[in-house]
């Protein structure tokens, strides 16, 4: 590839550029090979092609099999909870996209470029649990306290993919307890806002967990009141994040709702 300085040419002539000759803007010339394109345009600095969808399937996997175990613990039909589980998910996939694409409107609008948010996840992916439950003949409040520990195991581990995949990066930072990460263009010492993340919805899970198994849960307040403490959790690591955020005052509205959910919901176990 040769690149050349060029001026507008003078009207009348037959193109419309024409050569400068100036010893400050010489030409230059490079080479190189080509590649196919869909597949240059994942690579980045500091970031492991494949990891993203390699430990999100892995989160989808382990979730399924908690679930799954719980299920048969709490007599529950295993197979046709796994199946619904299954569906919801691949809509709660499509609904990510979706959601990211609409939070963020200058990204490129097309499914093939990275990016999707868990928000459009998990709301497509219960109010999938929500609906189908009852028409599979499913109790719907063990239903959902047995998917919420799987939930935040899933999630847990998907936002190791985060780390490796560049994407929800934390602000650069001096601090030692920083560590060197890539947003997919530069890699510097960030905050490790998705290991942070990670580790809260790991706690949470086993929160969860512990909740069904000795307190013979199934109100369905487990997973209301793990989702409410995780949107809670989300709220106050955003201001860590590099990317800022596309609303003014969703944070605190989010903030305040979620608390309100969670106080409801442990008063309402305390109760039932």
């Amino acid at each position: 590839m040769t690149a050349t300085p060029v001026t507008r040419a003078p009207e009348g002539s037959p193109a419309p550029w024409v050569e400068m000759s100036t010893p400050r803007l010489v030409r230059g010339t490079a080479s190189g090979r080509t590649a196919f394109s869909p597949f240059v345009r994942n690579l980045a600095p500091g970031v492991r092609l494949g990891a993203w969808p390699a430990l999100v399937g892995t989160g989808f996997v382990i979730a399924l099999v908690v679930q799954a175990l719980l299920a048969r613990q709490l007599d529950l039909p295993a197979l046709r909870l796994s199946l619904l589980t299954v569906v919801a998910s691949g809509l709660g996939l499509l609904a990510a996209k979706v959601y990211y694409l609409m939070t963020h409107p200058k990204e490129p609008r097309t499914f093939a470029k990275p990016g999707m948010s868990v928000q459009g996840f998990v709301t497509a992916t219960i109010g999938t649990l929500l609906i189908g439950s009852p028409l599979l003949g499913l109790p719907l409040g063990w239903v959902l306290d047995a998917t919420a520990p799987g939930l935040l195991f899933g999630m847990a581990i998907g936002r190791l993919g985060c780390l490796l995949g560049g994407c929800c990066t934390g602000r650069p930072t001096t601090s030692r307890w920083g560590i060197w990460s890539s947003d997919r263009r530069l890699g510097v010492r960030r905050i490790p806002v998705q290991l942070l993340e990670s580790s809260f919805s790991a706690l949470l899970g086993t929160l969860a967990l512990l909740a069904v198994v000795l307190l013979s849960a199934g109100s369905g307040l487990v997973l209301v009141a793990t989702v409410a403490a995780y949107v809670l959790g989300r709220q106050i690591l955003f201001p860590l994040r590099s990317i800022p955020r596309a609303t003014a005052h969703g944070r605190s509205i989010s903030f305040v709702v979620a608390g309100l959910v969670l106080l409801a919901s442990l008063v309402g176990s305390l109760l039932a």
